[in-house]
């Protein structure tokens, strides 16, 4: 008897959270990436990636200020766009043990610090999800609502209600093409442009993946200008205000293709809807004119190691800044929640110079 009354009030439950998602125009947030956008995925995992140490997290307020696993300090820009998309919760890291039942009804996040397009991509962190195991763990997510919600349902739920975010492509080159211990022979063996073609044909899978899972509104990012981050400025020993032109270029060369690649799928792809989200152009914006958009400095990181700045990731050990807000990155990698909000509010309701074809406010409402 107690058994059966605590099915019926899940259903219940679920019933009332799917009517007030309906109501409100809402469906869930499915997030797919690296450590920009991870909430905590890596705090389950056996590896060297993890961000569920002081004072990662110090600005979160859900938390206290507790870390969570966010390689930040406060918000990733998924919260901040879950947030701003009316969604009443985060979406949920999948290896948590409570993501399960109606805490899934408004979506999952599966990414993961260090994971990239290519599985090899991160081992030298040993553990960490890639794109691929990412949508595995997708489609188990997919049959539990064919299970919450009826099949019917489910899929009316996820092909006209919600959002995939993908957020991807960095690690690809910082811990795999880029990175001599574990790539030189790989560099050898591959030209950029051949490597570059191996992403995108893995992408392309991944995608056509998703939409068969039932996935139609997507949006993608591109990789942002990783050769002016605090880690590639000090490996490189180079000026603040410069930043490192080859893996820039090879940024540039893959952002391309990946917007050759989104207007190929949403010719081909019927029902689906891929936004470019155009990373680069926008954090080149950020670092360029960053007092214009009130940071005190867009070369140093908030949280350092003294002359290890850029290199030894967020720690009880490190120094930080007195003001977070005043500083583009957080640590030697992601940007501090200052930067993030900022971000987020382009993507959200930003013209097609940062976010095409259309916005991510228009695309929930699509």
């Amino acid at each position: 008897m107690e058994k059966l009354f605590t099915v019926v009030l899940l259903i219940i439950v679920t019933v009332f959270e799917l009517a007030r998602g309906e109501e409100e125009g809402l469906g869930a947030c499915f997030i797919f990436g690296d450590s920009l956008v991870d909430s905590g995925n890596n705090n389950y995992l056996p590896t060297l990636s993890k961000a569920n140490i002081r004072p990662n997290g110090i600005d979160f307020k859900p938390s206290g200020g507790r870390p969570t696993g966010r390689y930040t300090n406060g918000r990733t820009i998924a919260d901040i766009i879950s947030e701003e998309l009316g969604q009443p919760n985060y979406s949920p890291p999948f290896l948590a043990p409570e993501t399960k039942g109606s805490a899934i009804l408004h979506g999952v996040n599966y990414a993961s610090g260090g994971g990239g397009i290519m599985n090899q991509t991160g081992r030298i962190f040993i553990n960490r999800l890639g794109l691929d195991v990412q949508i595995d763990y997708f489609n188990i997510t997919r049959r539990q609502f064919d299970g919450l919600l009826g099949k019917a349902n489910a899929k009316n739920y996820i092909m006209k209600k919600s959002i995939f975010s993908i957020t991807i492509g960095a690690n690809d080159f910082l811990n795999n093409y880029l990175l001599p211990v574990v790539s030189i022979g790989q560099r050898i063996l591959q030209s950029p442009d051949l490597f570059v073609d191996h992403l995108i044909r893995n992408l392309r899978g991944q995608l056509s993946r998703l939409y068969a899972l039932d996935a139609r509104k997507f949006v993608v990012g591109d990789i942002g200008p990783i050769g002016c981050i605090p880690y590639q400025k000090t490996i490189n020993q180079i000026n603040a205000a410069d930043c490192v032109s080859v893996p820039n270029q090879l940024a540039l060369k893959y952002n391309a293709r990946l917007k050759d690649l989104l207007m190929e799928l949403n010719e081909n792809l019927p029902g689906a809807t891929l936004l470019h989200a155009n990373v680069y152009d926008l954090v080149m914006e950020l670092i360029t004119n960053h007092q214009s958009y009130g940071f005190e400095t867009a070369s140093v990181a908030c949280c350092s190691n003294g002359p290890m700045t850029g290199v030894v990731p967020c720690g009880p050990t490190s120094q930080m800044c007195q003001d977070r807000s005043r500083y583009l990155f957080w640590d030697p990698y992601h940007p501090s929640e200052a930067a993030n909000v900022i971000v987020a509010k382009y993507f959200i309701d930003g013209d097609t110079k940062y976010i095409s074809p259309m916005n991510l406010r228009q695309l929930k409402d699509l």
